[in-house]
């Protein structure tokens, strides 16, 4: 299967709402597919990123049943992130919590800019 495949197969999945979406001019199903397919390449350049330098640091993030891995997908990397939040303290001070050290592999992966973020 072709990588670009790969990253469509969700369509199927049900918890993509397809019959949700009813377009009937082309250039908004154009629109749709445009959108998607830029998701689909951020999506995979994530993914991309985030192996390559769990490799290069010889690092590890736990795969779904807690064992190291290098190669986890965007999909569970974002799970992983659901439930970090950030705390704004009278509109002044940001605080990132809930963050873990899985979570921090990771953005340590990413680099500067994202290890500003959480901090």
């Amino acid at each position: 299967m072709v990588s670009a495949e790969k990253g469509f197969r969700f369509l199927k999945s049900p918890d993509f709402l397809t019959s949700a979406i009813y377009l009937k001019k082309p250039e908004r199903i154009e629109a749709l597919l445009m959108v998607m397919t830029t998701c689909l390449m951020v999506y995979a350049a994530l993914e991309h990123e985030i192996r390559q330098q769990l490799k290069e640091q010889n690092r590890y993030f736990p795969d779904m049943k807690k064992k190291p891995y290098q190669r986890p997908t965007a999909r569970w990397v974002f799970q992983c992130f659901q439930g970090v939040t950030v705390l704004t303290i009278e509109d002044k001070t940001q605080i990132v919590v809930n963050l873990k050290e899985r979570q921090q592999t990771i953005i340590d992966c990413l680099g500067k800019t994202y290890r500003q973020i959480y901090s």
